[in-house]
């Protein structure tokens, strides 16, 4: 498989982390950016509950918005519901996603007071949602990943952990490097292995293989960052 060329810039994106990380090396590892409250794939899962789908809410919210991105006419565009991309526009690298969440539970208690002409049913409305909610996040993940692999004059982006299955962040942050990094290598693993935990642990103990540490004074700590 290609091999990443340092420095470089990892976005970890899962139910758990958000969090963009430095790499000058195997090992050599700075966290620049990370949320300040739920995780990416934490804010796909309870936007899906607001919104009365299902668990894990990721893949359900991701199949919703493709069948809408594919029937979206000039019209249905612009009724448009816009929500707010959080802290897209800060200096920083960190994240921020409570706030898109409030803002869907707010507009889901407007729509039940008031419906919308959309559709007498909601589907119209929880598809534009759906198509909605994943635009924002990916929205976000993809201005403060290209302005750090910038600024740090990264030469790799790697992207990683459970959300990184979801198709369109995967599709349109490789338009991105190409239009605006062209020259920035881009690895992602194969969508079939983006939610196996154990082998992502498994990699990692590859790399670690040689460190020496008597197994029977380990001591488990989940808390680790």
């Amino acid at each position: 498989s290609e091999q990443p060329e340092f420095p470089a810039i990892a976005l970890v994106v899962s139910g758990g982390h958000t969090q963009l990380i430095l790499m000058k090396g195997v090992g050599k590892y700075k966290i620049i950016g990370e949320t300040r409250d739920d995780a990416a794939g934490e804010c796909f899962d309870k936007c899906a509950k607001i919104l009365g789908l299902g668990y894990p809410g990721g893949p359900i919210i991701s199949k919703i918005a493709e069948a809408e991105k594919q029937n979206y006419s000039l019209i249905r565009m612009n009724k448009r519901i816009v929500l707010p991309r959080p802290m897209i526009n800060t200096k920083d690298y960190d994240f921020s996603f409570s706030g898109l969440k409030t803002a869907v539970l707010y507009r889901v208690r407007e729509e039940k007071k008031n419906p919308s002409s959309q559709s007498s049913s909601g589907r119209d409305f929880v598809s534009n949602m759906c198509f909605e909610v994943q635009q924002s996040i990916i929205d976000v993940l993809l201005k403060k990943t290209i302005n750090a692999t910038k600024n740090y004059k990264a030469k790799t982006i790697i992207l990683g952990g459970g959300v990184s299955a979801n198709n369109e962040l995967r599709k349109q942050l490789k338009e991105k490097i190409e239009k605006d990094i062209p020259d920035t290598k881009y690895l992602i693993p194969d969508s079939s292995l983006s939610t196996d935990n154990a082998l992502m642990i498994a990699f990692a103990a590859y790399f670690n293989r040689n460190k020496k540490a008597s197994w029977q004074k380990l001591k488990a700590n989940a808390n680790l960052r």
